[in-house]
């Protein structure tokens, strides 16, 4: 069976439509998932997102601005370079590092703190496509030795910024990519070696997974 290109149907839907509606810029918020930490130059999903719109477009404009680490503070902090490439897409996904960082991650400061993005972004760019996302509930491939306390405070902690995601997101009208309990975080291959950051397949199948969320029809390698 002969898949569809995912950077084909990014460009050919996105990329469709009116020259009002059309996408000339993208700019991405977020921590090492957006920035691409473990993986080559070019093989982030959102490097891949960006890939298939500057397909379409000759003049299309792309900012990766995720830094590896950073926490929802930091992605707040990322805005304002982001305004000023008055882009037409910005995904937002952090969260993570706030429970990572932190013996009591306040899920309610994230919340505040991604309303606020959300707040700011629409009401300096009316028109602006919003994505954000979900993260895994289950880390089976992050070795953290004998320490299962460990791991059930972050797997609680992540249960809980995900719910504020979802809360926030419903309340602004920005679509949510389910991460949390998909299979995928179940496979391996998903992963580098580190069992925390996703290996270039991983990301090509995040790239699919938005490239859905914003409309597409993009199906996987038979």
């Amino acid at each position: 069976m002969t898949s569809l290109d995912p950077y084909a149907e990014i460009a050919r839907v996105l990329g469709a439509g009116s020259e009002e509606n059309a996408i000339r810029s993208y700019a991405a918020l977020g921590d090492s998932f957006t920035a691409g930490t473990g993986c080559a130059p070019g093989e982030s999903w959102a490097d891949r997102l960006a890939a298939g719109l500057a397909d379409r477009n000759p003049d299309f404009v792309y900012r990766n601005l995720a830094v590896d680490g950073a926490t929802s503070a930091e992605v707040l902090d990322q805005l304002g370079d982001a305004l000023q490439l008055e882009p037409d897409l910005v995904t937002v996904v952090c969260g993570v590092n706030d429970v990572l960082l932190s013996v009591r991650p306040d899920h309610h400061a994230y919340a505040r703190r991604l309303a606020g993005i959300f707040r700011r972004l629409t009401e300096t760019l009316p028109a602006v496509r919003i994505a954000t996302a979900t993260a895994p509930e289950r880390w089976d491939f992050l070795d953290l030795g004998r320490r299962p306390r460990m791991r059930k405070r972050l797997e609680r902690g992540i249960v809980r910024f995900n719910a504020a995601t979802r809360a926030v997101a419903s309340a602004h009208s920005v679509p949510c990519l389910e991460a949390a309990g998909h299979p995928g975080v179940g496979e391996a291959e998903n992963f580098v070696a580190d069992g925390l950051h996703p290996s270039p397949l991983g990301h090509r199948r995040a790239a699919i997974g938005f490239g859905r969320l914003l409309g597409l029809n993009v199906k996987e390698e038979a």
